[in-house]
């Protein structure tokens, strides 16, 4: 390899000249450094200029550095990682390459594939300094790459995901107790949008949460959120909890008693909620298609895995997971740490390429 290629190659550290306006770059955190993040960030850089420029990742150099390798062609030059000493660098960086800003522990002791304590604790620590970073106006946006939920766990982290730690971020720089700072998860693709009324919590503890103040919540918070993005008030079917949506009782009475009314008292409020639905049909009655709109703007899902299964059905590449309620925009994709095809450089960068642009958007719009 010739000097020039060799030096293209290298880690770069760039320090902005005086009086350089400092940009506001869109965050994109590493995640989980066993997991597939690293190589799709590395890949999204590589692959998609036009769409990655004016993005900063945070995260660790030499892990990055790792996964530019990982994902290089064969002949082909390494993508440059350009260390960062700061935001204010962004404006600086040399085209076709990809910054970094150093923020976690060097990950030497990282094996693609396992749980580790230390992927835990630096993909939190990329977290935590992006969401602060974007609640004081340096960030336009972030966007998160998979976390391993086992993984902050056993550092310690004491929120189970993505969602839970930047609500409890927001709280914190608000002055805020964490109750006065709702949030809800969306999964939206171009095809369905799902918000749920709960979310990292097991199914028995997702049961009790279906309540008529979180339904009525959960509906308050969709229609904010909604009707920023789309101009207009959306368009909400809701899903039952139980088959056939209780089938007038004989299933269960949670439509009747609980979610029937939260949508009656989202009405009074002036918000297009309608149902409850089938579950089992109230998605497909929300798609939409290029042959034909779907019946609503997004469904509100009782659970988790009932909200995700429809989204990631109709493909995780395409899938975006947004947070609703944090005073910044976040976006993530709708997949995770993929360990079984970590550190393979196979992994598929569209999902991430998708928040990306969606965070643009959302980003025009506030």
């Amino acid at each position: 390899m010739n000097s020039s290629l060799t030096l293209w190659a290298c880690i770069t550290k760039v320090k902005p000249p005086m009086n350089a306006p400092a940009p506001r770059p869109i965050l994109i955190t590493m995640g989980d450094a066993a997991g597939i993040g690293p190589e799709i960030v590395a890949k999204l850089f590589q692959q998609h200029r036009q769409d990655a420029a004016g993005c900063v990742v945070v995260g660790d150099v030499g892990t990055l550095r790792r996964a530019a390798a990982l994902v290089a062609g064969p002949g082909d030059v390494t993508l440059p990682v350009v260390h960062l000493e700061s935001l204010t660098d962004a404006a600086n960086v040399p085209p076709h390459s990809l910054p970094v800003l150093q923020i976690s522990e060097l990950l030497t002791q990282v094996v693609p594939g396992l749980v580790s304590h230390s992927a835990g604790k630096a993909a939190a620590d990329c977290i935590v300094w992006a969401a602060q970073a974007a609640l004081r106006g340096e960030a336009a946006a972030i966007v998160t790459a998979p976390v391993h939920k086992e993984a902050l766990a056993a550092a310690g982290v004491a929120y189970p995901g993505h969602t839970e730690l930047l609500q409890a971020q927001a709280a914190q720089f608000l002055g805020k107790p964490l109750a006065k700072v709702p949030v809800r998860m969306m999964l939206a693709n171009d095809e369905l949008r799902t918000v749920l009324a709960s979310i990292h919590i097991s199914l028995r503890d997702a049961l009790a949460a279906v309540t008529v103040a979180n339904v009525l919540q959960s509906l308050l918070i969709a229609h904010a959120a909604l009707q920023h993005t789309l101009g207009r008030a959306p368009r909400i079917g809701v899903a039952g909890l139980n088959p056939h949506a209780g089938e007038g009782g004989l299933f269960g009475f949670e439509e009747i008693e609980v979610i029937r009314p939260a949508i009656e008292a989202a009405r009074a409020q002036g918000i297009d909620a309608h149902g409850p639905f089938a579950p089992d049909t109230v998605f497909m009655r929300a798609r939409h298609t290029p042959h034909k709109a779907g019946e609503f703007d997004v469904v509100l899902a009782m659970y988790h895995d009932q909200g995700l299964i429809p989204v990631k059905y109709l493909g995780v590449e395409q899938g975006v997971n947004v947070t609703l309620g944090l005073p910044f925009v976040r976006t993530s994709p709708d997949r995770g740490t993929a360990f079984d095809i970590a550190g393979q450089g196979i992994a598929d960068p569209r999902s991430l390429l998708a928040a990306l642009r969606m965070a643009r958007e959302k980003k025009k719009k506030t």
